[in-house]
């Protein structure tokens, strides 16, 4: 409610002049797109990450995922993958569901270096994710820690989408049918290999422009018809 009612260009200015952290000054430095910009004309970043477990506190990303969507369309040559390095062994069920190992994560990126880069890409665009509070809880969790400044961008979550298209028609839903895989199925979308950064982030480009043609046939809407 916050950024609704002041804008989210309003809020950036806020902690650009707050912030002594030169990664976070050029983050905020670029404003974000307005709520009323076309959906069509936009830049948007989905981004999955692969953590330790799902406390911000404690719990480390493993992980980063993203592609980029431009004028509506996917652009596959955008891939992002990488492995963020840990001190933290993992357990047991966090190898078997992710399937990322000690042994891999030692050959990974420091986040030291990996989350610049992508803040940088970031920057001035919009994000999407499936469960978006996820990776926007990890992104400020790092900025907080790096920086000492609050991670904020204007964002798009394909979870809360579907769940606003069942509440309007007054379809009752189980929370497992909000999962990625099971919307993707409800579409008639391919299978997709989970708990792969890169490929959920895909998964989650695909599921959105899947919803985006749903509520916008004409794919004339405004962003502000789709922020969380």
């Amino acid at each position: 409610m916050f950024t609704k009612l002041l804008g989210c260009n309003f809020v950036r200015k806020q902690y650009l002049k707050k912030t002594n952290s030169s990664v976070m000054q050029d983050f905020y430095k670029k404003p974000f797109p307005c709520k009323n910009d076309f959906l069509n004309d936009l830049e948007i970043v989905s981004i999955d990450f692969e953590t330790t477990g799902l406390d911000f506190k404690k719990d480390h990303v493993i992980s980063i995922g993203t592609v980029d969507i431009v004028r509506l369309g996917i652009r596959l040559q955008t891939t992002y993958h990488q492995l963020i390095s840990s001190d933290v062994n993992l357990s047991e069920s966090s190898v078997v569901i992710h399937q990322i190992t000690d042994s891999a994560l030692a050959e990974g990126e420091k986040i030291e270096t990996a989350l610049p880069q992508l803040l940088k890409h970031l920057s001035g665009k919009v994000l999407l994710a499936h469960n978006a509070k996820i990776e926007m809880g990890f992104l400020n969790k790092m900025c907080l820690e790096l920086y000492d400044t609050k991670f904020f961008m204007p964002v798009i979550d394909t979870q809360f989408l579907a769940k606003r298209s069942f509440e309007r028609k007054n379809t009752e839903f189980k929370s497992a049918e909000l999962r990625l895989f099971n919307l993707r199925e409800s579409l008639n979308m391919p299978a997709f290999k989970a708990h792969n950064a890169l490929m959920d982030a895909i998964a989650t480009a695909e599921l959105f422009l899947a919803l985006a043609c749903k509520i916008s046939p004409k794919c004339n809407a405004r962003l502000k018809e789709f922020l969380i």
